[in-house]
């Protein structure tokens, strides 16, 4: 539900017109009015929740993971992450996702927040952990993923993202406030 701040702020669908359905998002193009009373179409790309995991070692390192992305065609570095599974909760979603992409278990996960990917049209809502007390523990990789671990030391964390090595939101989001946490310096 929107914050109110004084004025209606709030946006009314009088017209709901679904696009697509699929096994992760839906996409509705809806025709809403406006606090000022204006007609206005509003693309809504219905997403399911999320989390993502900064895995930190013991040896001063985070892992991540490399994996192609069709959608913008290239290999990108992200923290681990995957969809909320039906029943689940994030914690369960995140101690699941980092045994089948990082073959790790965390003996202490905490929620560090949350956020929406891209809230101008997306409704996917992201929750963040951060994972320490690494355990060797397995699940098998989706049949559709082919990650792989790297480990990254937490000196070449500045570097990598003023390099532009680090593009996906939810990752440079949960390594900038391991970087404030930390108090590691950002490059400039």
């Amino acid at each position: 539900m929107p914050q109110k701040t004084g004025a209606n702020i709030e946006e009314v669908c009088v017209k709901e017109n679904r696009i697509f359905d699929g096994k992760i998002l839906s996409v509705r193009c809806d025709d809403v009015r406006t606090p000022s009373g204006h007609i206005a179409t509003r693309e809504v790309v219905e997403h399911k929740s999320a989390v993502g995991m900064l895995a930190v070692t013991d040896r001063q390192t985070v892992l991540l993971v490399r994996q192609y992305r069709y959608a913008v065609h290239e290999e990108t570095l992200e923290v681990c992450a995957g969809l909320i599974e039906q029943g689940e909760d994030p914690a369960q979603a995140a101690e699941r996702e980092m045994q089948e992409e990082l073959n790790v278990k965390a003996s202490k996960l905490y929620n560090i927040g949350k956020f929406y990917a891209s809230p101008g049209f997306c409704t996917e809502l992201f929750t963040l952990f951060l994972a320490e007390g690494l355990e060797k523990a397995s699940l098998p990789q989706d049949e559709d993923e082919n990650v792989s671990v790297c480990e990254i030391p937490f000196k070449d964390i500045p570097v990598m993202i003023k390099n532009g090595k680090i593009r996906d939101s939810k990752t440079f989001a949960a390594l900038s406030w391991f970087m404030a946490k930390e108090g590691i310096a950002p490059e400039l």
